[in-house]
């Protein structure tokens, strides 16, 4: 089995890319947050420092591009492939109001006329520039109100040489709440022509061992939210115990301090260094749900003294130290 980790804007990138790949080593691709495509500038600064070959050595990274516009997907991919990157993904999976109103992300998911036309140019394009030997993969998902609409999208993905197929097992409705639809994923994976991962609601070992028995022959998992919950995720999947090995929590503390200090070289004043560290943890905390005070200390720190003070309280075994 292969592990992917999501992307996640504002918290997975390059700074916790680097800690969890040096803390947390088994993850085979790291995606990175979407590239928006800027006209004529390409990427915006950020999204350039993101993506920087320097600030990601040894991660196996995947740039991800948001877009519904051929020429500046064209743009960033060589770009990208001037850097030295080998695959794209194509991001049709974002259920964000603000992106599918403009047609992008599952938004595209309407349009299949235009979907078409759009991979038949980047396509071509890449062939004119030369950039031939570009993968390309794609993150959908089942479609906007019915999961038949799989059915048809396969049709349109099937006939393009792309990479992988990942497929979020939900609507555009749906959003992240509500059931992931298996049987939609199961009738998507019957008539795919390209290697299938699948994405969805994997949040413990025992969520994976259900997958894996549920679909022996999909051999890719993609992981967001219960990956940034869980830094140890994959490497507990991995095991033939599950949940019954060994969970490191120094290790995780380690993982967390490593964070705080690029966080705190990154940026300027504790304020931004702390909403980054909230908003991790508003994912995180969910690995001491007995310990419900320590998650509402780090919500009320004014500090980083503060923060590390709450972070200190948390016992692995359980229970809330006096005082907490």
């Amino acid at each position: 089995m292969k592990y992917y980790a999501a992307p996640l804007e504002g918290i997975t990138g390059y700074i916790y890319r680097n800690a969890h790949h040096k803390f947390y080593p088994g993850v085979d691709k790291y995606f990175t947050p979407f590239l928006s495509p800027k006209i004529k500038r390409g990427m915006n600064t950020k999204e350039q420092k993101d993506i920087a070959p320097v600030n990601n050595q040894g991660i196996p990274l995947v740039p991800q591009i948001l877009t519904n516009q051929p020429d500046g997907f064209l743009q960033v991919a060589q770009i990208l492939g001037e850097l030295g990157y080998r695959e794209i993904n194509f991001n049709l999976g974002c259920p964000s109001g603000t992106v599918v109103s403009k047609g992008r992300g599952c938004g595209f998911l309407k349009d299949h006329d235009a979907l078409r036309r759009f991979f038949e140019e980047i396509m071509d394009g890449l062939d004119k520039r030369g950039m031939q030997s570009m993968k390309i993969s794609v993150k959908t998902r089942l479609g906007i109100n019915d999961p038949d609409e799989i059915l048809t999208l396969m049709e349109i993905f099937n006939d393009y040489p792309f990479s992988e197929l990942i497929i979020h097992a939900r609507l555009l409705k749906d959003y992240y709440k509500g059931p992931v639809k298996l049987e939609a994923f199961r009738e998507a994976a019957a008539i795919c022509r390209h290697p299938l991962c699948y994405n969805g609601d994997l949040f413990t070992p025992e969520d994976m061992k259900e997958f894996r028995k549920e679909f022996p022959d999909i051999g890719m998992v993609m992981m967001g939210r219960g990956l940034i919950a869980d830094p140890q995720l994959c490497e507990l999947c991995q095991t033939s115990d599950g949940e019954a090995a060994l969970r490191d929590y120094d290790r995780m503390f380690l993982f967390l301090q490593e964070i705080s200090d690029r966080y705190a070289e990154a940026f300027s004043g504790e304020k931004h260094v702390l909403f980054k560290l909230k908003e991790l943890w508003s994912y995180m905390h969910v690995l001491f749900p007995d310990q419900p005070k320590v998650w509402k200390k780090i919500k009320k720190a004014n500090s980083l003294m503060e923060y590390h003070r709450a972070i200190q309280t948390i016992n692995p075994g359980g229970q809330t130290p006096d005082g907490v």
